[in-house]
């Protein structure tokens, strides 16, 4: 930071502009409610609702607009209704369409991206807690997508939860149609609930339009869940009987290592996972000898942070209710991530077995168990170890929530438990959410427990506060990391610092504070929907709080009507730097120890994503400690509507210091193909250069889902030394996935 006279001055803007927010208006709440009934007969899945119980339901529309305005009703016409069986919760909708032209689809592939695609939305909020809850979406061309909803959808939804539903489309002049069939054994839910939460929300991108059934102000996600509207049933809907999963794998593989000089290596394996419903709102997670190899790749990233980047976690069987145990804490600071298991430095570690208990106990409890038992292996190092994660999240009075966590990473190594190899945590989270979901914040404080005792400063605190209206946004945070905190079956990058002199990461004790400010504008009559300008701070300190790190920026953003987007930062840093070190992580002479104030500015934008040809860049030049950086950073895509598309990814980081220190160019090229030859079968490949881990690997996969949830996959993976092309290693999995249900 610019010194504390400046953070002064800061602050009391904040609290200025605050004061300012607080005068707002409450937003206004529509109250919708839809009712449903049990249907009398058969309802068949195949996008005609023209059965007796479909022309008898209640039928429902009058969406309102979310954007490009929030203030009338949508010029898209939408109509829902909803109908149930004793399996089987059923949801129609006619989209209206009146406009010329092909809808906007990127691809066929599952998953697809909400905002990109036209498409249908169901949100569903069981035990209408306005804090959790599920989203099912169809395109016009029947591609799905499913997520779950945590944390009040304040922040979207995770898209990583995959699960077994059923849906159907026509398409006709003027209109599509969609029939949804979502199995009560997918939901998590209490069968004595009359009353669930809902809503609906319509993308129309010819019109540029995004609606909403239940009113949903233009600054919040539409799948928050603060603004849900009621489904009433005529009766609650009924237990399922046995709910049970078992999803086994078959996995072949054949791989070398060039670089080590070994011959061919082949593996077969098998094991499992088992998803079994203990109540209607209570899961078990088992899994037995689990591989992961199938799904995705990292994407390669040009890090010149200093720190640690965050994955996230896309394995099946940590995915459920995954918001329980792994939102404990801040992003930057996470008592436990599942990454941290069966993963050591890119290597995979076996895990031999695994079980998660997980859901509602009541409506206001949610509780979480996990066990996982990891293997030993002799290339990382890593000796057997088990990992146990307790945590429950106890609703309070609107939509605020306490919890609790306690995550053990136990040594096994030998006979039983080791005794001298542990780490420990026990945590408490108090989660603030305002019933209008103006005001969202966290309050936490953590303990870490090794062998040897209590510690000085082994504890870790933060308090985070946000409040949002169409016009102004605020932010504060505070974090507080102690040198002796351990959370060795977590995620805490910041207290790592490398000392190139002991050629090793210490552990410092580190303060945080995160102050922000926003304010939005909307023109009236014009291209443009709103304005944005605000200013943000972000201070480290030491235990002494002397100034360790510091960014101090000023930006504003245009989004237009069309999507697009231009935006300028102006940022001012300072950095003390603990140790020398190399700032390339390029094997440079390393920078000396002391303080660097550089600054730089960034202008940054995006094309209309409509459009078949899409480009988005930022472009950053200025200081880099005592020297200069010219950043860029770009995508280019093209789509094959509806089949998919080709992108290219590239960034390059131009970094120029004065001798003795080494200037460098670092590149990272990352072309791609996604292709959707049917609605089942996909093929990715990408292709990624980079400078700076001196890389270059070629993946690519070819997925064939033979029915719901079940997936053959063939992956190959190349790796090369860069740039002169030497091989690495190279492998060929294939793999069966099969979901049985009973």
């Amino acid at each position: 930071m610019p010194g504390k006279r400046t953070l002064f001055l800061f602050l009391l803007v904040c609290c200025f502009w605050t004061r300012q927010v607080l005068a707002q208006l409450p937003e206004k709440k529509s109250g919708r409610q839809i009712s449903i009934k049990k249907a009398s007969e058969a309802i068949v899945i195949d996008g005609n609702p023209n059965e007796p119980d479909w022309l008898a339901a209640e039928v429902s529309g009058n969406f309102w607009q979310q954007f490009p305005f929030d203030s009338s009703l949508s010029l898209s016409k939408t109509e829902v209704m909803l109908t149930y069986d004793k399996q089987f919760l059923y949801v129609s909708a006619v989209c209206y369409d009146v406009l010329d032209g092909p809808y906007v689809a990127q691809s066929l592939r599952r998953d697809f991206s909400d905002r990109s695609n036209d498409c249908f939305q169901v949100m569903l909020d069981p035990f209408d807690d306005q804090y959790n809850g599920f989203s099912f979406i169809v395109t016009p061309y029947n591609v799905q997508a499913e997520g779950l909803i945590t944390g009040g959808g304040v922040y979207g939804q995770s898209r990583d939860w995959d699960n077994r539903w059923f849906s159907a489309v026509k398409r006709e002049p003027g209109k599509w149609t969609v029939e949804i069939a979502i199995p009560f054994k997918t939901l998590r839910f209490n069968p004595a609930h009359t009353q669930w939460g809902i809503n609906f929300s319509r993308l129309d991108l010819k019109r540029n339009e995004l609606s909403a059934w239940s009113h949903v102000p233009r600054n919040f996600s539409n799948t928050s869940l603060a603004f849900t509207g009621k489904l009433i049933w005529d009766s609650a809907p009924a237990k399922t009987g046995l709910n049970l999963s078992i999803i086994p794998y078959l996995l072949a593989e054949v791989n070398r290592d060039y670089t080590a000089g070994t011959d061919i290596d082949k593996k077969f394996n098998g094991g499992g996972d088992a998803k079994i419903a203990v109540t209607s709102a209570l899961n078990l997670d088992l899994t037995i000898n689990p591989d992961f190899s199938q799904a995705d790749i990292d994407r390669q990233i040009t890090n010149l942070t200093r720190f640690n980047l965050f994955f996230p976690e896309r394995r099946q069987f940590f995915l459920e209710n995954s918001d329980l145990f792994g939102q404990f804490g801040f992003s930057q600071i996470r008592p436990f991530f599942s990454r941290q298991i069966g993963l050591r430095n890119g290597r995979r570690i076996p895990i031999q077995y695994g079980m998660r208990l997980s859901g509602k106990v009541s409506r206001k409890l949610r509780i979480g168990i996990l066990n996982v038992q990891t293997g030993a292996d002799s290339l990382s190092g890593a000796v057997p170890e088990n990992y146990t994660v307790a945590c429950f999240q106890r609703q309070l009075k609107g939509r605020s929530n306490i919890g609790a966590i306690f995550v053990n990473r136990q040594s096994t190594d030998g006979p039983g438990l080791n005794a001298n190899d542990y780490s420990r945590v026990l945590g408490l989270d108090y989660k603030l959410a305002s019933r209008n979901s103006r005001w969202n914040g966290i309050a936490f404080f953590h303990k870490s427990f090794v062998p040897g005792g209590i510690q000085p400063e082994d504890y870790t605190h933060a308090s985070f506060i946000r409040y949002d209206d169409p016009n102004w946004s605020f932010m504060w945070n505070h974090e507080y990391v102690g040198k002796n905190y351990r959370a060795e079956a977590g995620f805490v990058p910041r207290q790592d610092q490398f000392n190139a002199i002991l050629n090793k990461a210490v552990k410092l004790s580190y303060w945080r504070l995160e102050p922000e400010i926003q304010h939005r504008w909307y023109p009236k009559n014009s291209r443009i929907n709103n304005i944005q300008l605000g200013t943000y701070a972000s201070w480290y300190g030491d235990s002494a709080l002397r100034t360790t790190e510091g960014i101090i920026n000023v930006s504003t953003q245009v989004n237009f009507v069309n999507t697009a987007f231009i935006g300028l930062v102006l940022s001012e840093y300072h950095t003390r730097l603990f140790y020398p070190i190399d700032v390339t992580y390029t094997a440079s002479t390393p920078l000396a120890a002391g303080a660097y104030s550089y600054r730089d500015f960034a202008v940054f934008g995006r094309t209309d994503i409509r459009r078949l040809v899409t480009f988005s860049a930022t472009a950053t030049h200025g200081l880099f400690y005592n020297g200069t950086k010219s950043s860029l950073s770009s995508t280019f895509a093209y789509r094959i509507q509806p089949w998919g598309g080709i992108g290219i990814n590239y960034t390059r980081d131009d970094v120029q210091l004065p001798a003795p220190h080494a200037s460098v160019a670092l590149n990272l090229l990352g072309p791609q193909l996604d292709l959707s030859f049917t609605r089942s079968l996909f093929f990715s490949s990408i292709l990624q250069y980079n400078d700076q881990a001196k890389n270059m690997n070629i993946y690519a996969r070819l997925q064939w889902r033979f029915r719901p949830m079940s997936d053959v996959f063939i992956v190959y993976s190349d790796n090369y030394t860069a740039p002169d092309l030497i091989k690495k290693n190279r492998a060929l999995v294939i793999k069966l996935v099969w979901w049985l249900t009973a």
